[in-house]
């Protein structure tokens, strides 16, 4: 009973204790891959899932995985991200279910515009 009104006012302590092992993996990151993952984070958090940890938390650890794997085989960062990192990023998240904020206001306006074409057609 406790552990759900804390659930309540915290949130869902599973998604917690999985972010916490994906901190953890990723301080064990060489730093320039532990830099990058940290980047691609912060932005994962300003414009990722909005109102879906669940997604944002299995894209960080496939996220993890990834640069792990990369770290492995030594794969320069340039060479896993790409020439543009935004691009990257969001090639990624299209991967994932809970679509960002971004995502949504991109398809409104999109939305509108077809609407307003029609309406404008004789």
């Amino acid at each position: 009973m406790a552990a759900r009104w804390i659930e309540k006012v915290t949130g869902d302590l599973g998604d917690k204790k999985r972010y916490k092992e994906y901190r953890s993996r990723i301080t064990q990151l060489p730093d320039a891959y532990r830099h990058t993952a940290l980047a691609i984070e912060r932005y994962l958090m300003n414009i990722g899932p909005t109102g879906d940890g669940r997604s944002l938390i299995a894209m960080l650890h496939d996220l993890a995985d990834l640069l792990e794997q990369s770290a492995a085989a030594g794969t320069p960062i340039r060479d896993l991200v790409g020439a543009d990192p935004v691009d990257f990023v969001e090639t990624f998240m299209e991967n994932y279910d809970g679509g960002s904020w971004i995502r949504k206001e991109r398809t409104r306006l999109a939305d509108a515009i077809a609407r307003a074409e029609k309406e404008e057609q004789p």
